[in-house]
């Protein structure tokens, strides 16, 4: 198994960690592996732009802003560039 040390861990991160930790009756290491397992093994879901937009309808109903799906396409894009 490999290892990993996490250095320069906020505290306010490292206070909930262990507070979450220990409302599931884990250590703190179980725990950071349950989340990073979590994380890293969940297959991401794609969806097309026509789904997408099915989505929004539905949830918005009448009342939905513009160019919403756009927007949201954007987001994620930014975000897989900065992965």
């Amino acid at each position: 198994m490999a290892a990993l040390n996490i250095r320069n861990l906020p505290r306010e991160l490292h206070t909930r960690l262990r507070v979450r930790a220990a409302r599931a009756g884990r250590s703190m290491e179980a725990e950071a592996r349950v989340i990073l397992t979590e994380a890293c093994m969940k297959k991401p879901s794609h969806q097309s732009a026509p789904a997408l937009q099915d989505w929004v309808d539905a949830l918005y109903a009448l009342g939905k802003p513009h160019r919403v799906v756009e927007s949201l396409i954007a987001a994620r894009r930014r975000e897989s560039a900065r992965e």
